[in-house]
């Protein structure tokens, strides 16, 4: 490690993750990267995180990487992010929940692919996806190597980065301002402000992190989904496909709560532009008269 090598804010937002929160700050110290700062902020949890975090830090060598650690009421994960930001003093930012696991050459990797990539403001990678028990789930997405700009994200349906293996440059992040307390999902948001300020996002064909799925997850309620993403969607609508974009979104929101949540899929009948992907929205349809009882 050498003076010269750039400084990462690793920023972890914790809640109600005691059972996991250990694990996690164990994968981000044994790091290969060593220069780094960890900025832990406990956003008021109601089992007993904080004192599982204490606990832990407690145990450390005094000789250990500077970490601040900070307990607050509970505010919420983008206002929880705000702060993190406010605090940290490195060229990069990597954020990861406290129940989500980093592979231990992450920082290293991604580091070095940012300092090679100068037009490259967003880094991410691979995920895996485990249970409770850190067991490996049988489905799992791999990502290709690729660099994204603002439409491959808005409209081609390339996604983004996983939030669990995302690097961003603090500057970037400066200038597209902070995260936005009523969004509840971080990610996208972020990354639609920093692509549509002409900033590229580079995906590695590399596994990053491993990430938590169980039933708390927030992606698993549909609802929340549907009206978070539509206020992200509703600040780009002066753009010529942002129509088709949120219909198709809708779409498939329909389809996917059809069988899971008929109230909600009857809810979006009307909020269907039904001259386009007809065929989609039939199938969606005869989901729901399947399982109407």
């Amino acid at each position: 490690m050498t003076t010269s090598e750039p400084l990462v804010s690793v920023i972890v937002p914790c809640y109600n993750h005691a059972n996991f929160v250990k694990i996690c700050l164990q994968s981000i110290l044994k790091q290969s990267y060593q220069n780094f700062e960890l900025i832990i902020l406990d956003d008021g949890s109601s089992d007993n995180s904080k004192a599982v975090v204490e606990s832990f830090l407690e145990s450390l060598p005094a000789s250990q990487q500077r970490i601040h650690f900070d307990s607050h009421k509970n505010i919420g994960l983008c206002a929880t992010l705000n702060k993190g930001l406010t605090l940290s003093k490195g060229k990069y930012i990597a954020v990861i929940a406290s129940d989500d696991i980093m592979m231990l050459d992450r920082l290293e990797k991604q580091v070095a692919y940012l300092e090679n990539n100068q037009d490259v403001a967003v880094c991410g990678g691979n995920m895996l996806s485990i249970d409770d028990d850190g067991v490996l789930l049988s489905k799992q997405k791999i990502m290709p190597a690729c660099t994204l700009d603002f439409d491959d994200i808005f409209w081609r349906d390339n996604g983004g980065p996983p939030a669990p293996t995302a690097m961003i440059r603090k500057s970037a992040l400066d200038e597209a301002g902070n995260y936005n307390p009523d969004i509840g999902i971080e990610d996208l948001y972020m990354w639609f402000k920093i692509t549509a300020n002409g900033h590229k996002i580079g995906i590695i064909n590399d596994v990053l992190s491993y990430y938590r799925s169980h039933d708390s997850n927030m992606h698993n309620n549909y609802a929340w989904m549907i009206d978070n993403i539509c206020k992200i969607y509703s600040d780009y609508q002066d753009h010529p496909k942002y129509a088709e974009v949120v219909d198709d979104f809708l779409t498939s929101m329909f389809i996917k709560t059809a069988a899971k949540d008929k109230p909600l899929s009857r809810s979006l009948l009307k909020e269907l532009n039904w001259s386009r992907q007809l065929n989609k929205k039939v199938k969606g349809l005869l989901r729901l008269a399947f399982n109407w009882f």
